[in-house]
């Protein structure tokens, strides 16, 4: 009987929101059209060259050089492999949710097992810098200091993370000498043991980045359309509304926050605070690409929750002191 309830619950909803895209279909239309604009103007952009040249670059035997290279940096500070340098790398360069995709390629490589995997997604949620100096310093908050700070306390917070959890999944690595000779070697080795051309590589890696990158708009879409409908039908003050589609997509949210008339300090701190959760756009567009793996996503909720309260607590602290000192 409750299965059948489920069910019934199920069709209810989605026939809910299939009337409400036609009864608001112009604001929903204009949902998709921003989400469209997004992905065109930051997401594709700012992700398609490094997951091309991730891809790329695994194939070259570039996990096995920098696994190599930071192995005693990684094992002293998170007690991880040194392979996971490379996921924590590539994040910060391009931002979320390319961590769930490098993880995903050293999970299903054999290299990190289920809990490594769920441990290094954990402290490698990074937006993307382009991001937050560009889109969200400039064009939304209208300054450019504050947007280095929002960076700065979102990244310290996240490695701050990195170090709680250390003791969780402890990797068990022999000790060894550092060895450049060691690393360079490493990656001859996969070279040549890899068989593909270099065509059937960019082939190949072309079609898993567009796939990926297909996922997230349409991750994005969906979540944009939901916050659109829910917009419509509950009666929000501005402060609320803001919080509710950050919740559930992180642009939007950041938006709505810069059109507050509430102190910088305040909107800092509250852009931080949707930034370092990430929306459950992001928990959604990582769990898809986790989808078929066994790798836990309430590791990574738990941390995205400690993230917002440390990054969102330095910011508020800092802020005075940031603003004069430059």
């Amino acid at each position: 009987m409750k299965k059948i309830l489920t069910s019934i619950a199920i069709m209810i909803t989605l026939l809910f929101f299939g009337v409400q895209i036609l009864y608001h279909s112009k604001a929903v239309l204009d949902s998709v059209l921003f989400s469209l604009n997004i992905w065109q103007k930051n997401i594709f952009p700012s992700l398609f060259p490094f997951f091309l040249l991730s891809s790329v670059l695994t194939e070259y035997g570039f996990i096995e050089l920098v696994g190599e290279l930071c192995k005693p940096l990684m094992q002293l500070l998170f007690k991880c492999k040194g392979e996971c340098a490379f996921v924590l790398i590539m994040s910060l360069i391009s931002g979320f949710p390319s961590n769930a995709k490098y993880t995903r390629e050293l999970f299903e490589q054999g290299i990190l097992s289920e809990q490594e995997a769920s441990k290094i997604l954990m402290f490698t949620h990074f937006s993307n810098p382009l991001f937050i100096l560009g889109t969200v310093s400039i064009l939304f908050l209208n300054n450019k200091e504050v947007g280095i700070l929002i960076l700065l306390c979102h990244y310290v917070s996240n490695l701050i993370i990195g170090l709680l959890v250390r003791s969780y999944a402890p990797s068990k690595i022999e000790q060894e000498s550092f060895s450049i000779k060691k690393a360079i070697l490493k990656m001859h080795q996969k070279r040549i043991d890899n068989t593909k051309s270099f065509g059937q590589i960019i082939t190949n890696s072309l079609k898993n980045t567009i796939d990926t990158l297909l996922l997230i708009l349409g991750v994005v879409t969906m979540f944009l359309i939901i916050t659109t409908i829910i917009d419509q039908n509950i009666q929000l003050s501005s402060y609320h509304q803001s919080i509710l589609n950050g919740c559930f997509e992180m642009t939007q949210g950041l938006k709505y926050i810069s059109l507050l008339h509430i102190p910088l300090k305040y909107k800092a701190t509250l852009s931080v605070m949707i930034l370092s959760f990430g929306g459950f756009s992001v928990h959604m567009q990582m769990i898809g690409i986790l989808s078929d793996t066994k790798i836990r996503y309430l590791p990574f909720l738990t941390a995205r929750l400690l993230h917002a309260s440390i990054a969102s607590i330095l910011v508020f602290s800092c802020f005075d002191f940031w603003i004069t000192l430059l």
